[in-house]
């Protein structure tokens, strides 16, 4: 009974942390992380249309809207943040201003239509308690492509992050680079998030306890964050359930918990 809620939190583990870890190498930005920057919140808003006014009510239907909901939003916060000269200021700002915004439209979704009402109020929280075999089935592909050309593009990311000129004079494109990332960080997020709902934190909290370890060198980075993000996650989850007797809590409350501490040191400290 509890195999497919470890296996879905070990592939949502997978896709957040390497996803957190890919928007940081590529933003420059140490606040960077798929929940601050808006991508949940754009998966979310798509899934919120295509319940409210599609009236999907399964991950089949689901993923392909959160795969378009996530591109566009990782493309708007990129655009709005400055493009290639954005700032971490102007990324984190830019993030904050498209969560409310799309937070705010699924909120008003789920109140002017009751069926939204009641398939969404639990799955916007974040939560591994619905997790069945097909959920698992439909994800895995998606957060099997999008690691793979992670990890494919990893060479390239270290290359670009000594600047554009510099990339270039080492063999890589910058400009296929974004493209290729953009699109691991879409099919990773997209995945995780028509599954399980908007899980904040993870990408935020992994890359930056398992850079102690490795090294900023994404070639290791990113396989350690596939790693240890569902280990996190996981453990978040027991510990949601074990809290929460005779009920639960879900697990996108405890890695908020978690993570908002470590958020405020590292906003302190920079």
């Amino acid at each position: 009974m509890r195999l497919p809620r470890t296996l879905l939190g070990l592939l949502a583990g997978t896709a957040l942390g390497v996803s957190g870890a890919l928007m940081q190498a590529l933003t420059r930005n140490p606040l960077a992380d798929p929940g601050l920057l808006g991508i949940n919140a754009g998966a979310s808003a798509a899934i919120a249309t295509a319940v409210g006014l599609f009236g999907l009510g399964t991950i089949g239907g689901w993923i392909w809207f959160a795969m378009l909901g996530a591109a566009a939003v990782t493309a708007l916060g990129y655009a709005v943040g400055g493009g290639r000269r954005a700032t971490p200021e102007r990324l984190a700002l830019a993030g904050a201003a498209l969560n409310a915004v799309l937070f705010s439209y699924v909120s008003g979704m789920m109140l002017v239509d009751a069926a939204s009402l009641d398939r969404l109020r639990f799955w916007t929280v974040g939560s591994l308690a619905a997790a069945e075999f097909a959920t698992v089935r439909t994800i895995a592909p998606f957060v099997a492509a999008g690691l793979l050309a992670a990890l494919a593009g990893a060479r390239a990311l270290n290359a670009l992050a000594l600047g554009d000129d510099a990339a270039r004079a080492l063999g890589a494109r910058p400009a296929l680079v974004r493209a290729g990332t953009i699109t691991a960080v879409t099919l990773l997020c997209g995945a995780a998030t028509a599954a399980c709902g908007p899980i904040v934190f993870v990408g935020l909290l992994v890359p930056h306890l398992v850079r102690r370890l490795t090294g900023p060198d994404l070639r290791w980075l990113l396989p350690a964050c596939a790693l240890y993000a569902p280990v996190l996650l996981l453990g978040a989850d027991v510990a949601g359930r074990v809290l929460g007797r005779p009920g639960e809590l879900q697990v996108g409350l405890v890695t908020a918990v978690l993570g908002g501490p470590l958020f405020l040191r590292l906003v302190a400290r920079r």
